[in-house]
């Protein structure tokens, strides 16, 4: 049994949800709300000094923290992550490419707009973040130009993780319109067998994304 230690609201943690569920794995998911404070808890501190979901914790109580590791060894042996090491590595810099090129602005975008007060000093860096997660929805568009997935020929976890925070990009002030080949590359995602959407946002976060840009 795997247990999850995650916020089902954060894309970090809806890529596990997603794999764990294509892959039909059995799991137990605690929730934890990392807005509030619940990561840094002593008894989350031990699990991950770090003090970020997502969190793994297998019953003989082996530990894995960061996302894109949980995915690789998840998908180990699967069809979600090739096989080929020349392949493997091109769907790795594209998760890699997803952590320091796309997630640090789609992602904040989204969480400054959504769980921070509409007074935050935080929403002053919203313009530069937006400059720049356009910057790689664009890189992403134009490998979309000869290629329908990022992990190679067919679904995997490279676009499990692009898919987790791009699919919401618009709680983050990001208009998808102008990039159609992602469009069409998120409905294929949505399509693909055992796919469950993210849960969807609390009353709270809603409102806070309902402000003027």
């Amino acid at each position: 049994m795997i247990t999850v230690y995650g916020m089902s609201m954060s894309g970090n943690c809806y890529k596990l949800r997603l794999l764990l569920e294509q892959l039909g794995r059995e799991y137990r998911w605690i929730e934890v709300d990392s807005a509030r404070g619940g990561t840094r808890t002593a008894e989350f501190l031990a699990k991950n000094p770090n003090g970020k979901v997502p969190v793994i914790e297998l019953d003989d109580g082996r530990v894995l923290a960061e996302s894109n590791a949980i995915l690789c060894w998840l998908a180990e042996g699967t069809g979600y992550l090739p096989s080929d090491a020349w392949q493997k590595a091109q769907a790795l810099s594209w998760m890699f490419f997803e952590q320091y090129s796309h997630e640090p602005y789609i992602a904040v975008a989204r969480f400054i707009r959504g769980w921070t007060p509409a007074d935050s000093p935080r929403r002053a860096d919203l313009p530069r973040l937006r400059e720049r997660g356009h910057q790689a929805l664009a890189v992403m568009e134009r490998h979309l130009q000869a290629a329908d997935w990022f992990s190679g020929p067919a679904y995997g976890i490279a676009d499990t993780a692009l898919f987790a925070y791009t699919h919401c990009a618009a709680d983050g002030g990001f208009d998808l319109a102008a990039y159609p080949r992602v469009g069409d590359w998120l409905a294929r995602v949505r399509t693909t067998p055992g796919f469950v959407p993210m849960p969807d946002l609390d009353d709270e976060a809603r409102a806070l994304l309902a402000l003027p840009h």
